[in-house]
């Protein structure tokens, strides 16, 4: 199931940071997911604190 990050997100990073695929980069507003480079593992959702990131 694929993921993308909402409008909640704070900027903070912890997902860019934790995701072991590196398929996190930071946007202009909010983090965004690469979905081509994405494994759908759901570490970013666990890691999220503003709970940001939901499935797609």
């Amino acid at each position: 199931m694929a993921y993308k990050i909402t409008d909640d997100c704070t900027m903070c990073g912890t997902c860019a940071g934790e995701c072991p695929a590196e398929a996190i980069k930071e946007g202009k507003t909010t983090y965004v997911i690469d979905k081509d480079v994405c494994t759908e593992c759901g570490t970013c959702v666990d890691v999220c604190p503003a709970e940001a990131i939901v499935e797609e």
